[in-house]
């Protein structure tokens, strides 16, 4: 991936900024790509994702705790039928059973979290595909992978990740950062995958009885991923108190509660007692609200304004930006009090996000994502995620809390570099543009294309190799 060409406008506001061209994107653009930017954050409504088979977090989850409870049934009640099968003298009534068809084996039964997982998952591909937002789009995978949760955590996490990004993310990716963190940190995805729900204070009337202690997961999390950085400031005795601040953030138990079960709730008798000082600032007892006004002050430090200022160059422009940009965003994001919509706006207004090479490699999700799109093929789920996690990056499947890395280092391995050859390869052979491959190239990658990639694509044995060629061009792999 060596060498350099000149990206064209449209074509920085497709790549870096969007999801990739289709065939006819870049000619949709004209000649003000800034104003095909700043429309799509005009309209917070386009955050939103909205599906027939998309549901709230707590209403799948209760659906998932009465699939369960029947599935136990069902087993008790196949499990008696044997016994009685194979002690034929007892004609008692089998009472447990209602229906003879509870002896069935149920492992041909698609469990609920599977099943709310590829309606959540094939939304979003089709969103994707066919989106008028596609910046919009990027900007909540960005954020989604700052508040990064995993489904390999367990049953509850696949639940309720795409909830946490349709309730806790999309609303707020034009609002305010503040808002955005309480909704996140609040969400029993979050609270699942970072343990704060076995958190306990020592001297809270259930750690007083004996329960399992105070879990830092969550408060260190915050503090170092979510806010100010591993450099923020903080101390280790700063991350304790703060999980004692949030000691007794949990949820109600879907088994428990048909009308609150599922959701975010605080629980008093778990919470640690008195005022608790957190980065030098004393925090008066006062419930949930003491997690909340510490959770506000970190929003507006300095050090949280460095950090997300940096982290959205990074992610967008360069692994190492220009100052003056980190200097612009990190000012916005002060002087607006984290108004995302304007930190969004100073990004595509800097100059530096239009006149930085494009040195950035695609991510395999974005890669993936751009191929479909210029390519028109099918949105077919399962061989997009399978390509996605045989490239690296499996879908909400990030490797540690810190999410995906956003580094050109992270991507750029032979190894990988081979991977995203086969899949070109069957992207070509899925294709469904109408458009020859020359026609694609330009298509797609409009005047930023080099005379050695022209003239490769032109001298393909095939359609199908003309195509992965497009695919596999440094003008479509940089962004």
């Amino acid at each position: 991936m060596t060498g350099s060409f000149p990206p064209a406008p449209a074509l920085i506001a497709a790549n870096r900024f969007g999801l990739g061209a289709g065939p006819t994107d870049l000619a949709k653009m004209g000649r003000d790509p800034r104003s095909f930017l700043r429309d799509q954050i005009a309209k917070p409504q386009a955050t939103l994702l909205n599906g027939a088979n998309l549901l709230a977090s707590d209403v799948v989850w209760q659906r998932q705790w009465k699939d369960e409870e029947t599935r136990r049934r069902e087993r008790e009640g196949a499990a008696l039928l044997q016994a009685n099968a194979a002690t034929p003298k007892d004609f008692s009534p089998i009472k447990t059973v209602a229906d003879t068809k509870a002896a069935l084996p149920l492992n041909s039964q698609k469990a609920v979290q599977d099943i709310v997982l590829t309606d959540e998952i094939a939304e979003r591909f089709k969103c994707f595909a066919t989106t008028p937002t596609p910046f919009v789009e990027r900007l909540v995978a960005f954020w989604m992978n700052h508040f990064a949760i995993s489904i390999a955590k367990g049953t509850s996490v696949k639940l309720l990740a795409g909830a946490l990004e349709r309730e806790a993310i999309r609303p707020h990716v034009l609002g305010r950062f503040v808002d955005m963190l309480t909704a996140v940190e609040q969400h029993p995805a979050m609270l699942i995958y970072l343990d704060n729900q076995q958190s306990i204070g020592p001297n809270s009337r259930a750690g007083n009885k004996g329960a399992r202690g105070l879990n830092e997961n969550l408060a260190r999390e915050i503090m170092e991923l979510h806010t100010l950085g591993v450099d923020g400031g903080y101390t280790q005795a700063d991350v304790t108190n703060f999980a004692r601040v949030i000691s007794g953030w949990t949820y109600t138990d879907p088994g428990n509660d048909e009308i609150y079960g599922g959701r975010f709730t605080f629980a008093p008798n778990r919470h640690e007692p008195g005022d608790i000082v957190v980065l030098g600032k004393t925090y008066t007892e006062n419930g949930k609200k003491q997690g909340e006004q510490v959770l506000a002050d970190f929003a507006r430090h300095p050090s949280t304004a460095r950090f997300i200022a940096r982290k959205l160059a990074t992610a967008f422009v360069a692994d190492t930006p220009p100052k003056p940009l980190l200097d612009r965003l990190e000012a916005v994001f002060k002087q607006t009090d984290g108004d995302l919509a304007a930190l969004t706006r100073a990004l595509i207004e800097a100059p530096e996000a239009w006149n930085t090479p494009p040195t950035k490699i695609r991510s395999p999700f974005e890669f993936v994502i751009a191929a479909m799109r210029a390519t028109q093929m099918p949105t077919n789920d399962g061989f997009l995620l399978g390509a996605m996690a045989s490239l690296g990056q499996p879908f909400w499947q990030p490797p540690g809390p810190n999410g995906f890395p956003n580094t050109v280092a992270a991507w750029v391995a032979p190894e990988g570099m081979s991977v995203r050859l086969d899949f070109a390869s069957q992207c070509a052979h899925r294709a469904k543009t109408p458009m020859n491959p020359n026609e694609l190239l330009i298509a797609v990658l409009g005047a930023s294309v080099s005379d050695e990639t022209k003239q490769a694509v032109a001298r393909a044995d095939s359609r199908e190799q003309g195509i992965a060629l497009v695919l596999m061009s440094p003008e479509f792999q940089r962004r």
